[in-house]
């Protein structure tokens, strides 16, 4: 038994996690390799290797002849017989080779092209193992700022977090770990090539997976979102279970699954609202925390009118715009919102609305709302529920 081989392929194996028989295979070729440095060729060579005991033997198969005319692959008659008395012309002898008789250089090269098997097959399991996690989360370590791009460890491999890729504002420290959303793993000759993002939308996607046990499962669905990485982010959520609140299930007893997203998004907004089949209905909760008062959607054009109160026009828009970019985004509709003035000036609505709407006002006054499980929420919310 070759016990320091086999001990030696026990280790790599362990560490590096490369099979046994990967590397016997490679010591076979290599031995192959050497033969042909040695002799010239290495056709008629066989290496025949135990794959228990590590224990190899090397032959030279030659050919029995009158005239030897190539002394690699032929044997005189005479010179056979030598060997074992009932050797014929034509028959194959098998001649044993003595590694150990190899020189110097056809050694090294047998030795490089192990070496390079072994590279290969460690390029190629980090490679699977990062491939395996294509499209989900990592978490990794912040190493260095390489001009504006961040180099981020992984475990076994380096990534490289580059400036399209990074949250506007975020800033790391060395040894600081971080979540990445691996969007495409590439295999190149230096070793797996990994890109990774902060600002992919489904960042938010798969960190509520982590959160929420119900996204997890499949009970609750993320149908939808829209998100401007470091200022907002909108989901539609949808549930298969009558039973389960959608809302509800993301946003956590207290807010504590939604609050641990948005602490992973260094303070990002987030917005849970209910999905709905009626793209009417979608867009109305789309545009929270704005109240509508009316939604006239065309499927077809996948455009929408929307009408709200004159005081809620500016929350309805948002910030730059931003509110109603993120809806129309979130929903696939271009939305065109005006207050109650512009939609009774355009005819939208009749002349006397207004004075309608505050009689409807001074009959029944509309009482506070709290978080009932069956309202959309939005991150804006989170302190009336730490109350």
């Amino acid at each position: 038994m070759n016990t320091e081989l086999l001990e030696a392929l026990n280790i790599l194996e362990q560490e590096k996690d490369i099979s046994k028989e990967t590397l016997m295979d490679a010591i076979e070729n290599s031995l192959i390799s050497a033969c042909k440095n040695h002799f010239g060729k290495a056709d008629n060579i066989k290496v025949i290797m135990d794959r228990k005991t590590c224990d190899y033997s090397l032959f030279q198969e030659k050919t029995v002849v009158e005239t030897v005319e190539d002394p690699v692959e032929e044997i005189s008659l005479t010179n056979a017989k030598m060997m074992d008395p009932s050797y014929e012309l034509g028959d194959i002898v098998q001649i044993p080779v003595e590694s150990k008789s190899f020189g110097r250089i056809a050694t090294q090269n047998a030795k490089n092209l192990i070496l390079q098997k072994i590279r290969e097959e460690e390029r190629k399991v980090v490679y699977d193992q990062y491939f395996e996690k294509e499209k989900d989360i990592v978490t990794g370590i912040v190493q260095r700022y390489v001009g504006k791009n961040i180099s981020i460890n992984l475990g076994k491999a380096d990534a490289m977090l580059t400036e399209n890729e990074q949250v506007k504002g975020e800033v790391f420290q060395p040894t600081e770990r971080i979540k990445l959303y691996v969007v495409e793993v590439k295999n190149t000759t230096k070793g797996p090539k990994i890109l990774v993002s902060r600002t992919h939308p489904e960042l938010v996607k798969r960190l509520f997976e982590a959160e929420v046990t119900e996204v997890k499962d499949g009970i609750v669905e993320i149908k939808s979102i829209a998100r401007e990485a470091g200022s907002r982010t909108k989901i539609a959520v949808w549930s298969n279970d009558p039973d389960v609140d959608p809302v509800g299930a993301c946003v956590g007893m207290n807010g504590a699954r939604v609050g641990a997203v948005v602490n992973e998004l260094r303070g990002e907004k987030i917005d849970i609202i209910n999905w709905d089949e009626n793209p009417a209905l979608l867009i109305e909760n789309a545009l929270s925390p704005a109240k509508v008062i009316s939604v006239a959607a065309d499927p077809d054009e996948k455009t929408a009118s929307v009408i709200v109160p004159d005081y809620q026009l500016s929350l309805a828009i948002g910030k730059e715009g931003q509110n109603a970019r993120l809806a129309a985004r979130l929903t696939g509709y271009k939305i065109d919102i005006k207050s109650e003035t512009q939609a009774i000036e355009s005819g939208e609505l009749p002349a006397n609305y207004m004075e309608m709407a505050m009689e409807e006002d001074y009959q029944e006054e509309e009482p506070a709302e709290n978080y009932s499980g069956e309202e959309d929420y939005t991150s804006d919310d989170l302190d009336l529920y730490e109350e």
